[in-house]
């Protein structure tokens, strides 16, 4: 059985790529999530975060100890400077694995769906097409730091728009009922019913023993949590357990 994290975060271990890309530098594949946060903890190594907003470019480095957040609509690409090493925290667990992140490929491979699709998708030898996948993003990622930005979000929202009322569902009965369990905990407290303390527990996640190529790196994807069907009620929420999606 599978135990949501606290909060209804996901978390993954990532030994980031070092293949070196066209610009010189080693690294992962630049992409943006579209109503997802994320967190970065260095756990090992050196290197740093590109990102790219409205704001601007920005290159934040990253050693051990050093923990980064971005919102989402930032773009960041991963560079490996030695052995970089992460745990990465996402916001809305399960959304990232259901497709919430866009790859900055060049406009051409945005404006075509069944183009993206194939361009994103990993076949044959996973680690000779994850590397296209790469260099294909950063050829769009090194436009858009010329300009385009506002166009690529809104191609973004294009792929995706078929998947937002399923993804609501993954919010609504993950991450918003998390919270709102906090909420009934708290009522409880209030009136004097201290049931929902009946029910402490302790769960372990096992670290998963297969890595797959994700976006940056190489993944140890531990398990989200899925919607459950028929939600329960009570201060404890939802507790259904899911086996995990694709990993980009």
């Amino acid at each position: 059985m599978v135990t949501p994290l606290p909060g209804g975060v996901g978390i993954s271990e990532l030994t980031v790529y070092d293949w070196e890309a066209a610009d010189g530098l080693c690294g992962g594949t630049p992409h943006m999530h579209l109503v997802c946060s994320e967190a970065y903890v260095v756990i090992g190594g050196a290197g740093s975060v590109q990102t790219l907003t409205t704001s601007g470019f920005a290159d934040t480095p990253l050693h051990p100890g050093d923990v980064v957040r971005f919102t989402p609509g930032t773009i960041h690409r991963l560079v490996n400077a030695g052995g970089l090493r992460l745990l990465v925290l996402m916001q809305n667990s399960g959304l990232p694995e259901a497709g919430d992140a866009v790859f900055t490929f060049p406009a051409p491979v945005l404006a075509d769906a069944h183009a993206y699709r194939r361009a994103a998708t990993l076949t044959g030898d996973h680690a000779a097409a994850a590397r296209r996948r790469r260099d294909l993003a950063l050829e769009g990622f090194l436009a858009l730091r010329e300009g385009g930005l506002r166009e690529f979000h809104a191609a973004a929202r294009r792929l995706k728009r078929d998947l937002l009322d399923a993804w609501r569902i993954r919010w609504r009965d993950g991450p918003l009922a998390a919270a709102l369990a906090t909420g009934r905990q708290l009522e409880a407290l209030k009136a004097g019913d201290l049931s929902h303390l009946d029910q402490g527990a302790v769960s372990r996640l096992e670290r998963p023993e297969r890595r797959s190529f994700g976006m940056c790196g190489r993944l140890h994807p531990y398990a989200v949590p899925d919607p459950p069907t028929r939600p329960p009620r009570g201060p404890s929420g939802p507790s259904h357990p899911h086996t995990p999606k694709e990993h980009f």
